[in-house]
């Protein structure tokens, strides 16, 4: 599947795409992970801009990578996978 890394700002967001779901995670300028998260097709820039500043759900970071999905259960499970491994900053422990 397309994978695509932009800087996370609203000028970075709008240059992904929507026509799939993807995992995306949200990275410091260092590179490490301070979150991972899924969005539904249609709703990938949407989601994103909740974690800018302002948003309802600020995560920092300075960049964000995508990767598409064939189906939200497949990028659901993704994440998951991801999340027990890298164990990011922001994700709630446990979810």
């Amino acid at each position: 599947m397309s994978r695509k890394t932009v800087p996370f700002n609203k000028q970075g967001i709008q240059k992904l795409p929507e026509d799939k779901p993807v995992v995306y995670e949200i990275e410091t300028e260092g590179g490490k992970k301070n979150y991972i998260g899924v969005a539904k097709k249609g709703r990938v820039q949407e989601r994103l801009r909740e974690h800018l500043p302002g948003g309802k759900d600020h995560i920092p970071g300075s960049t964000v990578k995508v990767e598409q999905q064939s189906s939200i259960e497949e990028a659901k499970a993704k994440e998951q996978n991801l999340i027990e491994k890298q164990q990011p900053k922001y994700n709630k422990q446990g979810k």
